[in-house]
């Protein structure tokens, strides 16, 4: 119906209207003529009326109209006046708690009346020879990995997160960031070789393989190259642009070349001291990147060298109990090195592997079947004194018998060794003028360090010194070496001053071998190149690389840091196109 009065007869004749209507339009006349307090007191008054009257309608029609604006006030009031209600809350105050840092104390020189020299009845060379054919061979891939993820959230190899180290000796991987690197060397007194580590880092690098591997025996040629940037702190990521995808490729080639169903490596020298140098490397990326590929491939490999331990903590070549090496009944100093080297990481990385405990456990004592109580010293495969004694030391360091008579009596022995390329072989101490004097040096370097106090603080003022004059460099400008921002780049390398030094085979390349003080122009390997320059660049990272062992804490399980771990995913392994 129409507003217009002239189509809406109820607008103009009453008679139109309703009972409802005729008081709808009295109410609205007596709504513009009367005052505020008279329509007051008429609305109090129709309240109490008939409700079926006009006069109680209209009160509550004006009851309606004034409740809007009566509810638009209150609400906001009340409000306002609960807020102010409420307890203020107290300011927070900033706590100030107090740390000490306590300096671990040096350990002194034990004075001691030199012992007489005794002769072992038989010391073996060092064999680690390659007993397969030499120079660059192709490794297919024994393991199909597929590139389905069974996670919604795959990680890539480059996937990683810098982590400490969670168990026994803590934080012992925790000094290898370069803030850490920085604080660490100079307080030991390494400054001065950290430009021989980069340039040794960059000839590494610039002499990796297309497949990620290095000359020589691979898996033990690129396990020790995947050692010398670990413990520079290099992982892969965008994090370390110059060296994260050689350690990538590094650690894409182990895992490629691994047998899934025995965990052993393609290609291996004749006693297979490269399957444990592997696992040593695997297990430390593992710490160190918590990468789920990384850690698989290395509770593969540990198995063959967990089982492989003798009842009484040792080993000997290829992992092979004494039934098997029988020449051997108290295991190899030399070959069980390496296997407690890479026990002693696969520990310290918590992989999960059946027998992995006990084994730790033994492996420290499984030196003591060649130590020698008379002069000190551990002999290669018996009671002498060798030039080996060093490793005997460093792993039952490593392995928590730090202090015990064996190490204490040992680095006495070891007090007055040389650190001396050019007169190596005069060396005065029994056994270390043998053929291998940078491996020697490799573990004396590390266990004089564990010692701590005066014993490495003389060693340091020999060998860091002597080693980075020793260095064979190769200018920016003939380097052929340019790092990720395309500036040339200084490199450099290690060559024995021993023709006997063992290590892989390969291209004969001239080199400066050395001998009662006089320079010898003989012939290396670049597998042996490869060796040398990590044993020697590992030496110069040693002030960052562990904790000394007198500062370690043996962390009791229960103290032991939990960390929550990340989902252990299956990872593809990127393949490259093939040609053709």
């Amino acid at each position: 119906m129409s507003n217009d009065p002239q189509t809406n007869p109820a607008e103009t004749d009453p008679g139109w209207m309703s009972e409802e209507d005729r008081v709808w339009r009295e109410m609205k006349k007596l709504y513009s003529t009367m005052s505020f307090r008279e329509r007051m007191r008429k609305t109090i008054n129709g309240l109490s009326m008939p409700k079926d009257s006009g006069e109680y309608k209209f009160a509550r029609l004006q009851v309606q109209r004034m409740s809007g604006p009566v509810i638009a006030v209150l609400v906001p009031v009340i409000a306002i006046a609960i807020m102010l209600s409420l307890p203020q809350k107290e300011s927070s105050t900033t706590r100030a708690t107090a740390v000490e840092i306590v300096e671990p104390t040096e350990q002194p020189e034990l004075e001691q009346e030199e012992p007489e020299p005794v002769e072992p009845d038989y010391i073996e060379p060092l064999d680690t020879d390659y007993d397969g054919p030499v120079g660059e061979t192709s490794v297919e891939a024994p393991m199909d990995i597929s590139n389905e993820p069974v996670s919604p959230q795959p990680r890539e190899m480059n996937s990683v997160a810098q982590v400490k180290s969670p168990i026994v000796m803590r934080n012992i991987l925790g000094s290898r960031d370069p803030g850490q690197r920085g604080k660490m060397m100079s307080k030991y007194g390494g400054a001065g070789g950290e430009a021989s580590v980069m340039r040794a880092l960059r000839w590494l690098k610039k002499n990796q393989n297309a497949d990620g591997s290095w000359p020589g025996v691979k898996p033990a040629s690129t396990g020790l190259a995947l050692l010398t940037f670990l413990a520079h702190g290099e992982i892969p990521g965008s994090d370390h642009p110059e060296f994260g995808p050689t350690v990538q490729k590094a650690l894409e080639y182990l895992v490629k070349s691994q047998n899934p169903a025995t965990g052993f490596f393609a290609g291996h020298d004749g006693n297979n001291y490269a399957h444990p140098i592997a696992l040593y490397a695997l297990s430390e990326a593992y710490s160190m990147t918590k990468n789920p590929l990384v850690k698989q491939a290395a509770e593969r490999a540990a198995v063959p060298v967990i089982q492989g331990q003798y009842a009484s903590g040792t080993w000997a070549y290829r992992m092979k109990g004494p039934d098997v090496n029988q020449n051997y009944p108290t295991g190899d100093t030399s070959y069980a090195g390496w296997c407690a080297q890479s026990i002693k990481a696969a520990h310290v990385a918590e992989l999960d592997v059946p027998g992995l405990e006990e084994c730790y456990k033994k492996a420290a004592d499984g030196f003591l079947g060649n130590y020698n109580p008379t002069t000190g010293g551990f002999g290669y495969n018996g009671r002498g004194v060798t030039g080996l004694s060093s490793v005997g030391a460093l792993c039952m360091q490593l392995l928590g018998k730090w202090d015990s008579p064996e190490v204490t009596k040992t680095l006495e022995l070891l007090k007055d060794a040389k650190y001396d390329f050019k007169t190596w072989n005069q060396n005065q101490i029994k056994g270390m003028n043998g053929g291998s004097p940078v491996y020697y040096w490799y573990y004396l370097t590390q266990a004089k360090f564990q010692a701590g106090g005066e014993t490495f603080k003389s060693w340091n003022r020999q060998f860091m010194p002597v080693l980075t004059n020793m260095q064979q460099r190769v200018s920016a400008e003939q380097s052929g070496y340019v790092d990720e921002t395309g500036k040339p780049r200084e490199i450099g390398y290690w060559d024995s001053p021993s023709k006997n030094e063992h290590g892989p085979g390969g291209p004969a390349l001239d080199c400066i071998r050395w001998e009662n003080g006089q320079p010898l122009n003989e012939k290396t390997t670049l597998g042996k190149r490869c060796q040398d320059t990590c044993l020697s660049a590992l030496q110069l990272m040693v002030y960052y690389r562990f904790l000394p062992a007198s500062q370690a804490v043996n962390a009791a399980p229960e103290e032991r840091p939990t960390e929550k771990k990340p989902t252990d995913v299956k990872i593809g392994i990127r393949k490259k196109a093939r040609a053709g």
